[in-house]
């Protein structure tokens, strides 16, 4: 997105009973309340633009949602965050740090969308583009809200819009079942009502392809495998969502124009920093230096595989940091593990005054993501062999040089997954939903040497079934329900 990036950017919305004053003892100007603020269709896009950016919050997906994949053996948290090594290690409580930060950030986005949905169809002054779209992106939006709780924390409560009218927002955990259910609707009315895609001045808002992809990922979670096929090669079938020509081309500066993000988040240079790639930059370098690869990762790469170079810098690859000294060698001390995520490491030209760039469009989710679910779905349902065309799609693109397969089954499918979504917060998700059915032993995977190495191998990290499928509710929100929300079986 270029013109319109203040879809990312905090806006000074009154839409929760907030006042405006010019000075301590003059009278009030205006008061803006969800009765009387939706009138019109530049509202109802600042409204909209307000849910967007809770995407930017460090406790939300800036960073604390990246937590959560952790556990797994791609990489290791790194950094000074307590809290993470719980996470990390599966010794966590429900007074950890990590899984209270991201909790009211969920919810938040919920009701903001839930407010537009009530309220942007009282609204008589907007185009019907512009309502269908808005309308779209607060259904989707919401939906977002509901599957990252759905697929951390299982069953969680739902506040519908008979709830959020009344302003009753301390409701009892509603059965997963049901929580799968509410995101379908959500998806399903977003599909009907957002576009295909955009213009360069509203690049980055979410898009019917986005709605299709997220709703093919449920289908895949909630093991309904049909519907997964069918609304997953509305995607794949779609140019509009085409995989862009080069893997590493998800990666740089100009990603935001790719056809294949179907979501990301995105920021602005000197206005909203974009935490989640700083976290992943070494700290002499102008980030934090948390969540570094490791050698099981690098390991996992094929030969001829263009991606690795794409994903990860080891020691003696060389950068060019923006400094204006060229090419940066990466030195063994820049990370513990001995390499870091190439694919977010962007930064600014010497000339453009250097540093860590933040115009970089962090993928959330990339067409590539749905062309494996419906490759793994086609497997699952049909046989080894069925996903092959897909497989190879993905394949092809990451090197012309790597060998097509021929009858891949599942172990094909588990490779495909890692080094293309390598550091995308797929993997430890990714091995639970295969553990649950068998097909992997998540246990012994994460008890594996290499799956810490070469950080302390001593550690015992016991994955308990079915206690660490999900992680518990916040103990601070089952304090506050006053008996309201009850915690998940085992914390």
């Amino acid at each position: 997105m270029k013109s319109n990036k203040i879809l990312y950017i905090v806006i000074a919305l009154a839409l929760f009973n907030s006042a405006c004053k010019k000075a301590l003892d003059l009278n009030q100007q205006g008061v803006y309340t969800s009765d009387n603020y939706f009138r019109n269709e530049a509202d109802a896009v600042k409204a909209v633009s307000g849910i967007y950016s809770l995407l930017e919050e460090e406790d939300y997906i800036g960073h604390a949602e990246c937590t959560f994949d952790v556990p797994s053996d791609d990489y290791w948290r790194s950094g000074d965050h307590g809290e993470d090594e719980g996470i990390e290690n599966l010794t966590y409580d429900a007074s950890n740090a990590a899984i209270r930060y991201p909790w009211k950030w969920r919810y938040e986005e919920i009701n903001r969308s839930t407010n537009c949905i009530i309220n942007i169809p009282k609204i008589t002054a907007i185009s019907a583009d512009v309502k269908n779209r808005s309308m779209g992106e607060a259904y989707f939006l919401r939906a977002f809200g509901y599957w990252r709780l759905m697929i951390i924390h299982g069953d969680v409560p739902i506040i519908t819009e008979d709830d959020y009218s009344k302003q009753l927002f301390n409701v009892p955990k509603s059965p997963i079942e049901d929580v799968r259910k509410q995101i379908e609707s959500d998806l399903k009315q977003a599909i009907s009502l957002l576009p295909e895609s955009y213009g360069p001045a509203d690049r980055g808002r979410v898009s019917k392809g986005t709605a299709l992809g997220f709703l093919t990922k449920l289908y895949m979670y909630w093991e309904k495998f049909p519907e997964a096929i069918a609304t997953g090669q509305q995607v794949i079938s779609n140019a509009h969502y085409a995989l862009a020509a080069n893997y590493q081309d998800n990666f740089t500066r100009a990603n935001e124009n790719s056809t294949e993000l179907l979501f990301s988040i995105q920021a602005l240079q000197s206005v909203v920093q974009n935490d989640f790639t700083v976290y992943y930059i070494p700290r002499p370098w102008g980030g934090y230096g948390f969540s570094q690869p490791l050698q099981g990762l690098a390991n996992e790469f094929e030969a001829n595989d263009s991606r690795k170079a794409a994903t990860l810098l080891g020691v003696g690859d060389q950068i060019d940091i923006g400094d204006g000294k060229g090419l940066t060698t990466f030195t063994a001390d820049l990370s513990a593990t001995g390499y870091v995520f190439r694919k977010y490491a962007v930064f600014n030209s010497a000339a453009a005054g250097g540093g860590v760039d933040h115009t970089f469009a962090v993928p959330l989710m990339r067409s590539a993501d749905i062309y494996l679910l419906v490759a793994e779905a086609l497997i699952r349902t049909q046989g080894a062999g069925a996903g092959d065309a897909l497989i190879n799609q993905i394949r092809h693109r990451a090197s012309p040089l790597l060998k097509p397969v021929s009858g891949a089954g599942m172990k094909e499918l588990i490779h495909e997954r890692r080094v293309e979504l390598a550091g995308e917060g797929e993997r430890h998700q990714d091995l639970m939903r295969w553990d649950k059915d068998k097909i992997v032993d998540i246990a012994a995977i994460y008890n594996l040497p290499i799956s810490k190495a070469p950080i302390d191998q001593s550690k015992n990290v016991v994955f308990v079934r079915p206690k660490n499928y999900y992680f518990p509710l916040p103990q601070v929100e089952i304090d506050k329900s006053k008996g309201v929300l009850i915690q998940n079986p085992n914390f």
